[in-house]
């Protein structure tokens, strides 16, 4: 199964205060044991809210709100795609990440094809399979 491991925003990363010497050679091992362990799909570090925007959909409108974006607690600050077993996998392996100070990590299990039943027509299904062989990394335009 897939999951997305969500790090949540805080105080210090919506200020745009990178994480010192220590924490990223810490974090560095952490990636790195995940890559060895064939976990790891992608992972990165997300600018605060301030540089980013949000697009809100109504009927045909389409307005852009630029950050930055108030309740720090619903805010990203990074992600994960991890490839494993199960969830409680996927807690044992954030459970080994070098956070403190509160931090707070979410992790959800992506979607599968299967996940969609009938909705999920052959047509959809090969659709899907195409666009995924064009964005794998072995993939040449």
């Amino acid at each position: 199964m897939r999951v997305m491991v969500i790090v949540k925003a805080s105080a210090d990363s919506e200020a745009g205060r990178m994480p010192d010497t220590e924490l990223l050679t810490e974090m560095g091992r952490f990636n790195e044991a995940l890559v060895k362990a064939g976990i790891m799909l992608a992972g990165e570090g997300l600018h605060p809210s301030s540089r980013g925007v949000r697009v809100r959909f109504d009927g045909r409108q389409r307005t852009v709100v630029d950050g930055p974006f108030g309740e720090t607690k619903e805010l990203v600050a990074g992600f994960w795609l991890w490839q494993v077993r199960s969830l409680d996998e996927a807690i044992e392996w954030i459970k080994r990440a070098p956070f403190d100070g509160g931090a707070e990590i979410e992790l959800r299990p992506v979607f599968d094809a299967d996940d969609f039943g009938d909705a999920l027509t052959p047509e959809l299904r090969e659709q899907e399979a195409r666009l995924a062989a064009q964005i794998s990394p072995d993939h040449q335009p």
